[in-house]
């Protein structure tokens, strides 16, 4: 009898004794291929053997050491080394433990940053609907996760949520894409003005929504429009990569393919590939300089942060990603998979949406492909795929309540970025005996 608590108590669960490449082996010998990545996390496949010494010999050097006493040497290198592909000013990286814990610091380091210069009545944050930030009580109050919410809700702090940018549903009929972007955008401003400007301290959205919607991205001239608000209002942008960030979206940051620069950005998963618990917060000099100017101390802390294994996981994964042009590759795979995506599921009478970018593709299902209508939830489309496609070997992130946290459902797709033309043949065929089974 196991004395490990699940995630799910009613789940009888194989045991993973082995990876090797994009795929997982359980303790029958079955494999399956990761076509998730997890949940974006494996960015590199399971078995880098570059990434695994470069922990070996970090645990062999130095296992630990705390940061209210030290830095460390890879620490050092991999803030050096994420600082120097960054965009615009962002300048200093804080190290912590994985995404949750990237966006909660992002939340109190843009509340003490306003504190520091003296605005002390910013105190809201702005989100979006359909969104997910994480599952600590601020990032999870911050997302619009409507399932994941609701029983917290009432240990949640207020932040309001304005409408996604969904393209596939929201866009009005005869309405261009891009004054559809420009006219959700502008219900930021809406808000604003509604809680009052001098009381509005962040925004917070992911460049590409991950989990909660299925690998979103917004229309071009969104986020621009997003970042004139905030500058406007002097509003700090938070920009939340958790999940596609890293090269997953075929940039290294994501917010690159929208032509924007956050004030904060969060990133995770992909940045330890899977080989080391790490996330990181990257601020502005902006943002750092009215710390060290002021009180000199951000009244925060974990204490792994920083931790020098974890780092030195990151460090090599990071280095990897640049010198084996893995982040192009991410965007030239991604395509590949896309067609691939559109080829066999394009007709499918079930298939309403194709979409993504890179190597993190959202397939959303739906009733009826003319009206966009969803399943009824009654009938647990997202959880009979997920357990179909496992079945056939493959790892994929089915999710329900697509739409408004209830009705919806699609599939998200993040395998590897070492993923072969093969193995994308894998994925379709494996994705098609599950459809066929749950959606006959």
């Amino acid at each position: 009898m196991s004395h490990v608590f699940p995630r799910h108590t009613k789940a009888n669960l194989p045991t993973a004794v082995a990876g090797d490449g994009c795929y997982l082996i359980d303790a029958n010998g079955k494999r399956y291929l990761d076509g998730s990545g997890g949940a974006a996390v494996s960015c590199l496949g399971h078995s880098d053997a570059g990434v695994i010494a470069a922990v070996q010999e970090q645990v062999g050097k130095l296992a630990f050491a705390h940061t209210g006493f030290l830095t460390s040497e890879p620490a050092e290198a991999l803030a050096d080394l994420l600082i120097s592909q960054a965009p615009g000013d962002l300048d200093r990286v804080y190290f912590v433990s994985g995404g949750s814990e990237a966006t909660e610091a992002a939340i109190k380091l843009a509340r003490q940053y306003h504190l520091e210069r003296g605005d002390t009545t910013r105190r809201h944050v702005i989100a979006r609907r359909q969104s997910y930030h994480g599952n600590t009580l601020g990032a999870l109050a911050a997302g619009g996760n409507e399932w994941r919410r609701q029983q917290f809700a009432p240990l949640l702090i207020d932040i309001s949520h304005i409408a996604p940018c969904y393209e596939y549903v929201d866009r009005g009929e005869g309405e261009s894409s891009y004054d559809y972007g420009q006219r959700v955008a502008n219900d930021l401003e809406a808000e604003i003005l509604r809680l009052g400007p001098e009381t509005v301290m962040a925004f917070m959205a992911e460049p590409v929504v991950g989990a909660t919607s299925g690998a979103v991205p917004a229309v071009e001239g969104y986020f621009k429009r997003i970042r004139e608000i905030c500058d406007q209002y002097g509003v700090l942008l938070i920009l939340d990569e958790v999940m596609c960030g890293m090269g997953r979206t075929g940039h290294l940051f994501a917010c690159e393919a929208d032509g924007v620069v956050p004030d904060i950005l969060c990133i995770a998963k992909g940045l330890g590939a899977g080989y080391q618990p790490i996330g990181a917060m990257l601020c502005s000099r902006q943002i750092y300089e009215a710390i060290e100017s002021g009180s000199g101390f951000f009244q925060h802390g974990h204490t792994y942060i920083g931790h020098p294994v974890a780092t030195a996981a990151g460090l090599a994964v990071v280095r990897a990603l640049l010198d084996r042009g893995l982040v192009q590759r991410s965007a030239e795979m991604g395509e590949k998979l896309h067609a691939a995506l559109v080829a066999r599921f394009g007709p499918h009478p079930h298939v309403g949406d194709l979409r993504g970018r890179g190597l993190f593709r959202g397939i959303e299902l739906v009733a009826d492909r003319e009206s966009k209508t969803p399943f009824d939830p009654g009938l647990g489309v997202a959880g009979k795929l997920k357990k179909a496609a496992f079945e056939a070997g493959l790892i994929c992130y089915p999710m329900a309540g697509t739409r408004d946290g209830r009705n919806g459902d699609h599939i998200l797709l993040a395998p590897p970025f070492i993923l072969s033309e093969d193995q994308i043949g894998e994925i379709t065929d494996k994705l098609e005996i599950a459809l066929a089974q749950v959606l006959p």
